[in-house]
C-alpha cells in the first residue's frame, strides 16, 4: 500500500524540495494542499502517514487577517492528537510550536541569508547531526520566532535566533530554517520574495544569495537528504 504524505503549501515555489525528492524515492504519494484555497479536511488525517508544513510569508498570529491560519492550526492540533509523524519548516515549525502551546512572536532580527547552525549536545546525537558538520551552511528566511514548547528538545540554534530546530517526542521535527531548499530553486525564491529582500535591512543582496546558494547548496542538499532519510527510518517510513 502506497504511503501518503500531505504538505501544506502557502506559496507555490516553497515546496518540499529535497524532502519531496526523498519521499518520491521511498514510494510516497505526495499531495499538496494549498492554504487559503483548499479546505483542510481533518477527517483525511486518519489515512495520512506524514504531514509536512511548509513556509509562508505571514505570521501565525495573523489569524484575524487570514482566517485559514486558524483552520490550519486545528489541522496541526489534530495531527498531534493522532500522533502522526510531522515535519514543520519555517512557518510550519512556528505553527507546530503554537499547536504545542508555545508563543510565536516577532524575532530579535530578520534572518535572511545563509548561515551555519550551532547544534546542541542533543542535536549532535540526533538525526540532524549532518547539519552540524564543518562547512555546512543553511538558508534562513524568517522574521518570527517562538518559545520552545514544553517537553521539546532544542537541537540547533544560530547566533541571532536561539530556537532553530526542535524535536517533540519522536514524531515531531521542526525547522525554523530551510533544509529543504533545492539549489536550482533559488531564483524562484528571489523572484517571489523580491519585495521582502529589498525592504529588509541587513538582508543579503541578490548577488550574495545566488553566490552563497551555489557555494553551500550542493552540500546542504546531500546532508539534508541524510537527515530526512534517517528521520523517516526512525518513524518506520
Amino acid at each position: 500500500m502506497t504511503r501518503l504524505a500531505i504538505a501544506l503549501r502557502h506559496v507555490h515555489f516553497e515546496d518540499c524540495g529535497v524532502l519531496g525528492e526523498v519521499l518520491g524515492e521511498r514510494g510516497f504519494e505526495l499531495r499538496y494542499l494549498e492554504a487559503g484555497r483548499e479546505t483542510l479536511d481533518i477527517k483525511e488525517l486518519e489515512r495520512v502517514d506524514l504531514l509536512v508544513g511548509l513556509g509562508a510569508p505571514v505570521s501565525v498570529y495573523d489569524g484575524e487577517r487570514y482566517p485559514w491560519i486558524r483552520e490550519e492550526l486545528a489541522f496541526y492540533q489534530q495531527t498531534l492528537r493522532l500522533r502522526k509523524p510531522v515535519i514543520g519548516i519555517c512557518f510550519g515549525a512556528q505553527m507546530l510550536a503554537a499547536a504545542l502551546g508555545a508563543r510565536v512572536y516577532a524575532g530579535p532580527v530578520k534572518e535572511l541569508g545563509w548561515a551555519p547552525l550551532e547544534l546542541t549536545r542533543e542535536g549532535c546525537a540526533s538525526v540532524i547531526a549532518p547539519l552540524g558538520e564543518r562547512g555546512i551552511s543553511i538558508l534562513h528566511w524568517h522574521g518570527d520566532t517562538f518559545d520552545l514548547p514544553a517537553g521539546a528538545r532544542l537541537l540547533a540554534s544560530t547566533k541571532a535566533v536561539r530556537h532553530q530546530v526542535f524535536q517533540w517526542e519522536d514524531h515531531v521535527l521542526a525547522f525554523q530554517c530551510h533544509p529543504e531548499i533545492m539549489p536550482s530553486d533559488i531564483e524562484s525564491w528571489l523572484i517571489g520574495h523580491a519585495a521582502e529582500i529589498a525592504s529588509t535591512p541587513g538582508a543579503a543582496s541578490l548577488t550574495r544569495l545566488r553566490e552563497d546558494t551555489a557555494r553551500f547548496g550542493p552540500a546542504l542538499h546531500l546532508h539534508a537528504r541524510q537527515v530526512f532519510i534517517r528521520w523517516l527510518e526512525t518513524m518506520g517510513l
